[in-house]
């Protein structure tokens, strides 16, 4: 009898196993295996290298295979970390999900599989839906949740992704910081216990975290060895990525920080979670940070493919006190140094009142004529007449209560009801609120007002210098309040959609107090970010570095500052500064009136050399070759083309003792097989390049060997930027 028995549950089992639907979702290095079956729970079952379909049985056999839910769900069974939590309109908090329907098809960008589960009681949906990008190795995945109920329910969780990780030994890099200090690399060994990376600023998301993580499979991350997998959660608002670490099993969640943040769901209303995208390395983190790049210049950038201008921006050089004689003198001090745009920054607008400081003016985006009498189109002639692009500086999230705006419309701003307002910077800012249709309106206009008036602008900065303060809004039902941080940035995006779709060849900057929106949720309608408000060289090199962890060079903006930094008050050379600006989206944040003739003309060579090698740094491969995180030294990265016919390499020294050791650096990314001539690209004088420079040396030996660097780096702040050219 028992033989019996044994015989039926095993048949059962089997028969379950034959009905069951393997779903392999796949790019050119990278597999996902989702076993999902009419009727059953979806399974998640493999996520990595490449496999064929052929693999997918010994997956099973190597006992590799998950087999845990692919999103589990609140209520049943409930120990455990969960994606989702709800409460049913007669109060049930459970939820049963079974596999209804699986789609698999293909988009102009991508090969989408789409699992449609739905609860075996409640007329609930829910949609979960992996995106394989093509010619990327870039797959996200979201849901989406429908309630076909009559009545509305509440999430109290929803995440974007779960996904279970062989437990090994798993190191995490994750990226922190602050004002000046953003996307500071740190890097630790997971132990047993939870590792949560967090936001809850409600509109400047990456100052203190960056919504990113790559996890090491085995042992401490490398650069270019061992299985590292990472993930981004494209989202601009408040998120949780949590790191759910057991002795025998890991699972990491990421989505939505849904605290302070339950979402009412009407009938026949559908909310959609932001991607989460993901790739799997077997080349260390140097193969994360390669996939995602080329997916960002691909998919995740506006005009991606598109070469960035080298600008100057009048912030350091002028800070508010903006006018038309100091603008006119730096747009054509910049132009007869081979620069292509000037934008002028903060300082520009308001009559009643002027915006001297930052305190003030905010919301009221009309031109100050007592500092610019001739107007912006004063300025657009300005740089048409000097063969220059023009840009201009706005915050219009943003008010001050000293403002005309606030004065027309408080109740567009964000508030809580019989409360006094809190303010942010100059003890007056205060920011917009974008869930109000009329409020997104207010903002679209601004920038339709300024480019309708004078359609020669070719380029905005768009800052956003205070968090989300009060917790309120005037526009939504006194029953949808924890909408806030979702809808704030449901509105954000509904604007830029619009601008997008009026103006889609204008350049936008992202800004927020500097590196505060480095996130994939906007970057889809911007062209770039502003890295940091800290332009002292020695520090970008750290914070630059974490940023191309995830972040393409030519999204990077980065600028040459004064000789002594207004950041740190720290004197570096400018060829320093230059060599490491170039490494990125090569720009300036100075006053070219205070550099010398010397300066200016080394400048202008600095600017032609960038020029020459802009296509391999803004569209070429990244390879990480020192890290200054690693107290070498030096930090040494270069960027190679596709096709490793050119390359542009960099070092720098970034400590400075008497017979210091300074080690030989290995180059990456080249032809074996090719020879590569040098070429020294910002010799301090013209006539006297470095020992380097015109000598022809095999791929091989670069990268085998590489170059000796003590007698090429002797003074303090040294740096080498080289270009290397294939010979035929």
């Amino acid at each position: 009898m028992k033989n019996k028995i044994l015989l039926l549950i095993l048949g059962a089992f089997s028969s379950s196993m034959l009905n069951a639907k393997d779903y392999l979702i796949s790019t050119p290095n990278t597999s996902l295996l989702i076993s999902a079956a009419p009727g059953e729970k979806s399974k998640f079952q493999y996520y990595g290298s490449r496999i064929d379909e052929s693999d997918i049985q010994g997956i099973y056999d190597s006992g590799l295979a998950f087999g845990v839910e692919s999103y589990p769900v609140f209520g049943l069974n409930t120990p455990g970390e969960r994606a989702m939590a709800v409460t049913h309109s007669d109060g049930n908090m459970s939820l049963d999900l079974v596999v209804e329907t699986v789609k698999q098809y293909t988009s102009d960008e991508a090969e989408i599989t789409e699992i449609r589960m739905k609860d075996l009681v409640y007329p609930f949906v829910l949609k979960q839906i992996y995106k394989a990008y093509k010619d990327t190795d870039i797959i996200s995945t979201w849901v989406e949740v429908e309630n076909n109920a009559k009545q509305p329910i509440t999430l109290y969780r929803f995440a974007s992704a779960f996904l279970p990780v062989h437990r090994g030994d798993n190191w995490m890099s994750h990226f922190h910081g602050f004002w000046g200090a953003e996307h500071t690399l740190d890097e630790e060994k997971l132990t047993n216990g939870q590792k949560v990376i967090s936001n809850k600023d409600g509109l400047v998301n990456t100052e203190s975290d960056n919504p990113s993580f790559m996890l090491s499979m085995d042992g401490r991350p490398l650069e270019e060895n061992g299985n590292v997998l990472g993930g981004t959660l494209a989202w601009s608002g408040n998120y949780l990525i949590k790191m759910d670490v057991h002795n025998t099993k890991f699972n990491i969640s990421a989505g939505i920080n849904e605290e302070t943040s339950h979402y009412i769901l009407e009938s026949k209303e559908i909310f959609i979670t932001p991607e989460f995208a993901m790739t799997y390395s077997t080349n260390g983190k140097g193969g994360v940070s390669r996939a995602f790049h080329r997916w960002a210049r691909q998919y995740k950038l506006n005009q991606g493919d598109v070469a960035h201008d080298i600008l100057l921006n009048s912030w350091e050089g002028v800070y508010f006190k903006v006018n038309q004689d100091e603008m006119n003198q730096m747009i054509e001090s910049f132009s007869a140094m081979g620069g292509e745009l000037f934008v002028m920054d903060d300082g520009w607008f308001g009559n009643k009142y002027p915006r001297d400081r930052g305190n003030s003016s905010l919301g009221d985006w009309e031109v100050n004529k007592q500092k610019l009498p001739l107007g912006i189109e004063g300025l657009t002639a300005s740089a048409k007449k000097h063969n220059i692009k023009f840009g201009i500086w706005i915050e219009p999230e943003m008010s001050n209560t000293k403002s005309e705006l606030f004065e027309k419309h408080p109740e567009w701003i964000l508030q809580c009801k019989g409360r006094s307002f809190s303010t942010g910077r100059g003890g007056t800012q205060v920011v917009l609120d974008l869930t109000n249709p009329q409020v997104q309106n207010f903002v679209f206009g601004v920038i339709d007002n300024l480019m309708t008036k004078h359609p020669d602008i070719g380029y905005m900065k768009w800052d956003a210098n205070c968090c989300m303060l009060d917790y309120g809004s005037t526009y939504l039902h006194k029953n949808k309040q924890s909408h806030l941080y979702i809808e704030y940035h449901k509105g954000l995006n509904n604007v830029l959609e619009r601008i997008r779709a009026k103006y889609p060849k204008l350049v936008l900057q992202v800004c927020a107090g500097g590196g505060g929106r480095v996130n994939y949720g906007l970057l889809p309608y911007f062209n770039e970010f502003w890295t940091s408000d800290n332009t002292d060289a020695l520090q970008r090199i750290y914070l630059q570095w974490g940023v191309s962890s995830f972040y393409p060079a030519i999204a990077m903006a980065s600028h040459v500052s004064a000789d002594k930094n207004h950041q740190t008050g720290r004197n570096i050379p400018l060829k320093f500064r230059f060599d490491v600006a170039m490494s990125g989206r090569l720009g300036m944040e100075i006053q070219p009136k205070n550099m010398s003739e010397e300066d200016k003309a080394f400048a202008k060579r600095a600017i032609t050399a960038y020029k020459q090698i802009r296509p391999i740094v803004q569209f070429g491969d990244l390879y990480r070759l020192v890290s200054p995180y690693d107290n070498k030294g030096i930090a040494s990265l270069m960027y190679v083309t596709p096709e490793k016919d050119k390359a542009a390499f960099y070092v720098y020294k970034i400590s400075h003792f008497v017979n210091m050791t300074i080690p030989k650096v290995r180059m990456n990314g080249l032809d074996a097989q090719k020879k590569y001539r040098l070429v020294d690209l910002t010799a301090i004088k013209k006539d006297k390049p470095c020992s380097l420079h015109g000598k022809v040396i095999s791929g091989k030996i670069l990268m085998e060997e590489g170059i000796a660097l003590h007698s090429l780096l002797k003074k303090e702040y040294s740096s080498l930027a080289l270009e290397l050219q294939e010979v035929q």
